[in-house]
């Protein structure tokens, strides 16, 4: 997983089951794998569409140690006198992953001396100043290529691709063209943080 091999991600598929993954992708609000007649063992290897969105929601249950919540794109809406006409609540969520689970998880994902020997030491997914846990997807052909990772307090995700879904150039998986803008936005995001 740290060194985005496909061989062991198909093996474990395979051995977890298909169906069981999908169960798990439900739970934690995919909305694009509910025909599941389309997948097979290529659902680990970019073999099916997801939405940035959820991918991204995705992540910050893994930052809450398996917790998912709804995703909400507006937190307040108020009037032009300033009053509050709807303002987002939190919501408690729903435990979807073990805590320890994702913990071991986190952990891969932000070990970067796993990594180095496919991405090298000094790559575009660690931070300066903390920890952080991050993956990169790259799609066939690349047509799509994204970086989505975390800290405890802040996920981000990046999608690079054409609009009208024409590959990109060769070589621009997600390592290449979305990390660097993902690690520019969480260093500049997270700067002034604890």
């Amino acid at each position: 997983l740290a060194g985005s091999l496909n061989v062991p991600a198909v093996k474990l598929l395979y051995l977890t089951g298909v169906n069981r993954v999908l169960d798990v992708a439900d739970a934690l609000g995919y909305s694009t794998l509910k025909d599941r007649s389309r997948f097979g063992l290529a659902l680990v290897l970019g073999g099916a569409e997801v939405k940035l969105i959820e991918h991204v929601a995705t992540f910050a249950a893994f930052a809450r140690e398996g917790v998912a919540k709804p995703t909400s794109a507006i937190l307040k809406v108020e009037d032009a006198s300033g009053a509050v006409l709807e303002e987002y609540q939190d919501d408690p969520g729903k435990k979807v992953l073990e805590p320890q689970t994702v913990r071991e998880l986190t952990s891969v994902l932000s070990d970067n001396a796993a990594r180095t020997y496919i991405f090298g030491a000094s790559n575009h997914l660690t931070l300066p100043d903390r920890p952080v846990a991050a993956k990169t997807g790259t799609t066939n052909d690349y047509h799509d290529a994204w970086t989505v990772g975390y800290t405890p307090s802040l996920v981000a995700g990046v999608w690079v691709g054409n609009s009208d879904n024409h590959e990109m150039k060769r070589g621009a998986d997600g390592s290449v063209v979305a990390a660097p803008i993902w690690q520019a936005f969480m260093a500049a995001a997270t700067k002034n943080q604890p």
